[in-house]
Order: structure tokens, then C-alpha cells, then sequence
């Protein structure tokens, strides 16, 4: 039986594959070094015991990476954004997988000047192809305290929150002959950049350096999900990982996790009529013809 990993208590490990609920209690925080390394720009992290703050300034961004690939589970990281003006700037945390025809979930912050709200652009690359973005402001300031946003993927879907309030799913929905992202491995990673030809009002606000260092700041990290081996073959992988001959391994494969629950889905309903400004279904100067998935589902 594959192992739900890393926790930081290994006996919750035992009780929480088969105890649904019980998981949930026992998943604590990791330490940053636990679960991740820097990827570039090592001169660019800072540790301050739990905490650690990685920083954009005009010689360079930095990022971080998980040193396990996953398959199916929830990623949450604590984020607060930078403060100030951070106008032009990114700070990025997605799921991805590797390869030409790969599978992303993207959370994107999208910096902007002192005062202005920040936005949250997420998307879905699935074999490849992306063109899902939607983009949202936030219910507070991003810059002002720690917040969680997390990365849930079981078989039917894949939900994004924020403080644990969904604002965003997209579902599977092979039996519409849309592909859905099941069969590849995921890393965990977290970058901040320059993006100044895009992020800020489609690129008419620059990066204003004298304002640099921009910080990101992050704690709380945890990862709990179906582990795959980078020395076990990907359709072992698979195989460990789903669900085989109608057997629950996991916490996400219960049937309450197939789909958002009555009090998430009013809150999801919440999220997009008050807090979504953009979203890729309804735009109909890129997709005159309205793409496949968004004639079934408004997520």
C-alpha cells in the first residue's frame, strides 16, 4: 500500500489511510527543508526558523521545488504577499508535472501599486494546453498576514482554495471526451519574477526598482498526498496511487471528495459573484466558440 507522505507524525500515516477524517487532525506543518529545496537563486532565501522569505530584486527572482513528485492529494502553503508597491511582479505556487504534453494547476499573484487590490489569476494546463485563466481579487489584503492557499486533486477534481474556501474547481469530465489530468506525477513549486510586460494592467505598469527587494514570505507547508518514487516506473505509479478494483487507499478518494460539499459549493457561488473580474468561459474574443468544458460546468 502506498504511503500518504511526508507528515511529520508517522503514525498518523497508518491511521489516516484507512480513517478518512482522522488525516485531517493529524497532517501538521513541515519545515521548509522537509518537503523543499531552493531551485535558483539560492542567494535569494532567508530562514527565520519556520518561516522563509525569498526575494526579487533587479539582478534576479528566486524559486523553490518539492523534492518528491505526488500524484492526487492536497498541497497548502502560507503566503503573505508583498507589501507595497509590488507592481509587476508574480509570485507563482502550482502543481506541475513535466514534459511537452504536461499538467499544471496555477495559483498566480499578480502584484500592482500601493493601494491596489491584488489579483489572483489561476489556470489549467491539461496534455500541454492551457488558455484556462481565470482571475479573481481577494475577500482581504494579501499583504497584511499569512494566508493559506491550497491544491486538491483526486480523480474527479481539482479544487482551488484560499483559506480553505474553494474558488475554483475544474472536474472531470472525460465522459465528455475532455481530457482530464490523471496519469502524471506532480511536483510542488513555488517562484517569484519579474513579469512587468504582463502582470500589472496588461504591462502598462512597470517594475519601479527603487522599490526593490520584493519579498514573499511563506510557512505552514504541507504536503499530503500519494508519493511517487522517481525509481518506480509511472504506470506503477499510477496503479499505487488510484483507486484499483473499487479500493479506497485514500482520504480524497471518498465519495464526499468527488465533488464540493452544499456549504463549499454556496461558498464557491459567493466567490465568483463577488470576487471573479475575469474568467477565460466568458471571453469571447479569444474563444468565439465557447470552450468544450465551460458548456458543462461554470467553475
Amino acid at each position: 500500500m502506498a504511503s500518504s507522505v511526508p507528515i511529520s507524525t508517522m503514525g498518523c500515516v497508518v491511521l489516516g489511510v484507512f480513517i478518512a477524517f482522522a488525516m485531517v487532525g493529524c497532517v501538521s506543518s513541515s519545515r521548509f527543508d522537509e518537503l523543499f529545496q531552493p531551485s535558483w537563486a539560492f542567494d535569494h532565501f532567508t530562514y527565520e526558523g519556520e518561516l522563509l522569505r525569498m526575494k526579487l530584486d533587479n539582478y534576479s527572482g528566486a524559486g523553490f521545488s518539492s523534492k518528491s513528485k505526488y500524484m492526487f492529494g492536497k498541497v497548502s502553503i502560507k503566503i503573505k504577499l508583498v507589501e507595497g508597491d509590488s507592481a509587476g511582479t508574480v509570485t507563482a505556487f502550482y502543481m506541475s508535472s513535466e514534459g511537452p504534453y504536461h499538467n499544471e494547476f496555477d495559483f498566480e499573484f499578480l502584484g500592482n501599486t500601493t493601494g491596489e487590490p491584488y489579483l489572483v489569476q489561476t489556470n489549467v494546463y491539461v496534455n500541454g494546453v492551457g488558455n484556462r485563466e481565470q482571475r479573481l481579487n481577494l475577500w482581504f489584503d494579501p499583504t497584511k498576514d499569512f494566508h493559506s492557499y491550497s491544491l486538491l486533486w483526486n480523480q474527479r477534481q481539482v479544487v482551488f482554495l484560499v483559506d480553505d474556501t474553494p474558488v475554483r474547481v475544474h472536474s472531470n469530465l472525460e465522459h465528455k471526451g475532455i481530457p482530464y489530468p490523471k496519469d502524471q506525477s506532480m511536483g510542488v513549486y513555488s517562484s517569484i519574477w519579474n513579469a512587468d510586460d504582463w502582470a500589472t494592467q496588461g504591462g502598462r505598469v512597470k517594475t519601479d526598482w527603487s522599490h526593490a527587494p520584493f519579498i514573499a514570505s511563506y510557512t505552514g507547508f504541507e504536503i499530503d498526498a500519494c508519493e511517487c518514487p522517481d525509481t518506480m516506473a509511472a504506470v506503477n505509479n499510477i496503479k499505487r496511487c488510484s483507486i484499483s478494483g473499487g479500493e479506497k487507499r485514500y482520504w480524497w478518494d471518498e465519495p464526499t471528495m468527488s465533488e464540493l460539499n452544499i456549504h463549499q459549493s454556496h461558498q464557491l457561488l459567493w466567490v465568483r459573484a463577488n470576487h471573479l473580474v475575469y474568467d477565460y468561459c466568458t471571453d469571447t474574443s479569444r474563444f468565439p466558440v465557447t470552450p468544450v468544458e465551460c458548456q458543462h460546468h461554470r467553475h
